[in-house]
């Protein structure tokens, strides 16, 4: 699957043994301005068996950037919690391959889009 496709859960879960805990949007990621960017999404992948993972995503380090004066993007984040422990947390590469274990939990934070158009005083979400 890709870090921008919106892959189904039913389709994740049938496909792969893994669980999906969270899905949703990343609030706050898409760019400000008159027309902000899209948001991108979390999604919180629970390891079911030993697994090898790679991932091989983009846009980790270089903010999406905006247009006609519009605001960048968020970056994107990938993250593993060992054991699904949130104070076990370790930011991972954008492009890396690395062993999990049955329970690791897989978290992945898509960019947000950059916006369009300048910021005014009456730009939603400002």
């Amino acid at each position: 699957m890709t870090n921008t496709a919106n892959t189904p859960v039913e389709s994740i879960e049938t496909a792969f043994p893994l669980r999906v805990v969270r899905y949703g949007l990343r609030r706050g990621s898409g760019g400000s301005s008159a027309h902000p960017g899209g948001e991108g999404i979390v999604r919180d992948l629970l390891v079911l068996v030993d697994a090898t993972v790679s991932l091989v995503t983009e846009r980790r380090q270089v903010l999406p950037w905006g247009l006609a004066g519009g605001g960048p993007g968020a970056v994107g984040e990938n993250w593993l919690l060992r054991g699904g422990d949130e104070a076990r947390a370790e930011r991972l590469p954008a492009k890396c391959t690395i062993q999990l274990k049955a329970g690791d939990v897989l978290r992945m934070l898509t960019p947000g889009g950059g916006g369009w158009g300048p910021v005014t005083a009456t730009t939603p979400g400002e």
